[in-house]
């Protein structure tokens, strides 16, 4: 037996033996530190550019969104495909999960590609439908240049990370996606000062930094190291293949256009109040990125082992994942959330100076979403098992849930009626509102399990 071949079948045994309690935070740490560093460089990228000037700063702002969009394409594709291969290798299917995997990245590549080519040629109607005043235009098309060249490899980058923790693989992807964000830190300062490229060099820099990601990533399928093979001859663009993508990927798609909406919503009622108010919201979400993407990282760590094993038909196997990632999830979220809101005015304090509405606002936004943290954490991990389960209308609507169907219908009655403090509270209510849909989804998921288990049982062996 080859080096390569053990270790397809230690990934397996993983997947299928070790204690839950073990594999789940092998699969997730990896995940957990590359989105956490992906958040330090985002500030970072926003801090450089922001020397430029507010003109600069506001047209990252607005291409924030051009980046959302080429997450809607890639993300799709990408939990789709993860959902899916996890539940086709538990089956020891790798030949048919190496066709999803390879339809899906080639997907992603062409429609990274016909973005690339549509925001290229008509590059000044895109950067105004995305926001940009006349004062920040010339920055944002700046900046949308070299990140729309990178599109196609973005897409694909999404599709290779979840199909790396999808075979067990999530060192990999963590070191894919951790040092891209790396590298985009220590090019910025380079190519915006150091070669005097401003905008453009921050858009460069980003574009490189994506461009090594994809070429790290593609490495193991390239030199057969992994349990998938990547071929164009594997490309097999049929129903039942792409049914199964879209249908459990169109919730991360939904959800990273609803948090555009949502976000561009919310700031436009925040700064019809004050400025103050809009700093303090802004302010607070950045701060919260980094529990959320704990919580994140975590729960989609978990989400591989319960469809493998799924697949696999070890249910058993799968409710004590489920139950240790839950337990884990509210512990950590309430040491974290505890933690945060007991420094949230420090912390306030280093963004606000002296305007003291941003500051109270800032602390009581922050420590509401502290204290809905817990609930946050569980629903994350009640979505990721239906989404590793393949039950896509419950994806979907939890995914659609903290930042659609329960963020939108309370946006402007909340304002009207509380203001400033209303907008501060917005999230928080939200996400204890998206408990009414997730008790009943979880009953369900729990019901699906123990049928699926008497089933087996029942079987003549």
């Amino acid at each position: 037996m080859s080096k390569h071949t053990q270790s397809q079948q230690q990934r397996k045994q993983m997947m299928l033996e070790e204690p839950v309690s073990r594999v789940i935070p092998k699969m997730a740490v990896p995940t957990i530190v590359a989105f956490l560093i992906n958040s330090i460089y985002s500030l970072a990228d926003t801090y450089f550019v922001s020397s430029l000037g507010t003109n600069a700063t506001a047209a990252v702002s607005v291409n924030a969104s051009l980046d959302q969009l080429i997450m809607m394409a890639g993300s799709m594709l990408a939990v789709g495909a993860n959902s899916y291969i996890a539940r086709l290798l538990g089956e020891g299917k790798e030949k048919k999960a190496s066709q999803v995997l390879s339809t899906a990245f080639f997907l992603a590549m062409g429609l990274g590609t016909l973005l690339m080519i549509f925001g290229t040629t008509f590059m000044t109607p895109m950067v105004r439908l995305l926001g940009a005043t006349p004062t920040c235009e010339r920055y944002s098309i700046d900046y949308a240049t070299y990140v729309l060249y990178a599109a196609p490899f973005m897409a694909a980058n999404f599709v290779m990370n979840q199909c790396l923790r999808s075979e067990g693989s999530a060192t990999l992807s963590m070191v894919g996606m951790g040092f891209g964000g790396i590298l985009n830190c220590v090019l910025d300062p380079i190519f915006i000062f150091g070669l005097n490229m401003g905008v453009a060099g921050a858009s460069l820099a980003t574009a490189i930094s994506k461009w090594v990601s994809f070429a790290i990533l593609i490495f193991p399928y390239l030199t057969r190291r992994s349990l998938l093979h990547l071929s164009i001859r594997n490309f097999h663009c049929s129903a039942e293949i792409l049914k199964e993508i879209v249908s459990v990927g169109s919730s991360s798609m939904f959800r990273s256009g609803l948090a555009v909406v949502s976000a561009i919503l919310l700031n436009s009622i925040a700064g019809s109040i004050s400025d103050s108010v809009l700093a303090a919201v802004g302010v607070c979400n950045k701060v919260m990125m980094f529990p959320f993407s704990i919580i994140l990282g975590f729960s989609q760590g978990f989400q591989p082992v319960a469809g493998f094993n799924w697949g696999a038909k070890q249910y058993g196997r799968v409710e004590e994942s489920y139950r240790f990632a839950s337990k884990v999830a509210l512990i950590g979220s309430v040491v974290m959330g505890l933690t945060l809101a007991v420094f949230s005015d420090r912390l306030m304090v280093l963004f606000s100076g002296t305007d003291g509405q941003m500051r109270r606002i800032g602390v009581i936004c922050m420590v509401s979403q502290c204290l809905a943290l817990p609930v946050h954490g569980w629903v994350a991990i009640v979505n990721m098992l239906c989404a590793g389960l393949g039950n896509a209308k419950g994806a979907l609507a939890l995914a659609t849930a903290r930042q659609g169907t329960c963020f939108l219908p309370i946006v402007y009655p909340m304002a009207w009626l509380l203001g400033a403090y209303g907008v501060a509270t917005i999230q928080a209510v939200a996400d204890v509102l998206s408990l009414i849909l997730a008790v009943p989804i979880i009953r369900g998921m729990k019901k699906k399990i123990a049928q699926a288990q008497q089933a087996l049982d029942k079987t003549p062996v």
